[in-house]
């Protein structure tokens, strides 16, 4: 049995995600019947749900950045918006997903892995506005200051460069597997208050 290393990596994303959505599905169910029976509502029980709720979330979310994305699968707009209003309820980034319909799972991958870089690049929030039109992508970013890393960004351009990266920015490295997967190139616009990606 052989895989390449790309599709390795997205299955173990995978396999991590469903082991892990079912006891977090377990804890929260523990927590709405504890409620149920009377348990007096106070700050860790709160504590609980929320960071429940917010450990659900981002596994929705991974499971589909990081994990498999067969030929032919497609992700309806219901539950793609639904993952990612989940993502950051109040957050200060505001995600606005415009494309219409069911997309393709491997297109919707790229654009999470894609969302990530962007929320690395805006950590005092912004906007960030993903369009769809005739097979064409784009994810603009916009806010009053932002953070740019410009190797990080340059190797999303051109991952053959060395670039150092750690845990936290593996999400730099995917995006362009994910787009050369596709048959795409990433093409990168960067200014002080504003970010493009186009695919």
């Amino acid at each position: 049995m052989t895989a390449r290393r790309h599709d390795l990596t997205d299955l173990i994303g995978s396999r991590i995600c469903h082991d892990l959505i079912s006891p977090l599905g377990a804890i929260s169910n523990g927590v709405e019947l504890l409620s149920m029976s009377g348990a007096a509502p106070g700050p860790e029980m709160s504590l609980i749900s929320e960071s429940v709720a917010s450990a659900t979330a981002r596994i929705r979310f991974f499971r589909i950045a990081f994990g498999s994305a067969g030929a032919g699968q497609r992700i309806g707009r219901p539950e793609i918006v639904s993952i990612l209003g989940a993502l950051s309820p109040g957050g200060r980034l505001t995600i606005d997903w415009q494309p219409a319909g069911d997309q393709p799972r491997a297109f919707v991958k790229l654009a999470f892995l894609l969302i990530q870089c962007f929320e690395s690049a805006m950590p005092w929030g912004g906007r960030l506005t993903i369009r769809e039109s005739g097979g064409n992508w784009a994810l603009a970013g916009e806010a009053e200051r932002m953070k740019i890393d410009p190797p990080l960004w340059q190797a999303l351009e051109d991952p053959a460069q060395e670039t150092e990266l750690d845990a936290a920015q593996v999400h730099f490295a995917l995006a362009p597997l994910a787009a050369r997967a596709l048959g795409r190139r990433l093409a990168v616009e960067r200014g002080e208050t504003s970010a493009r990606v186009s695919f």
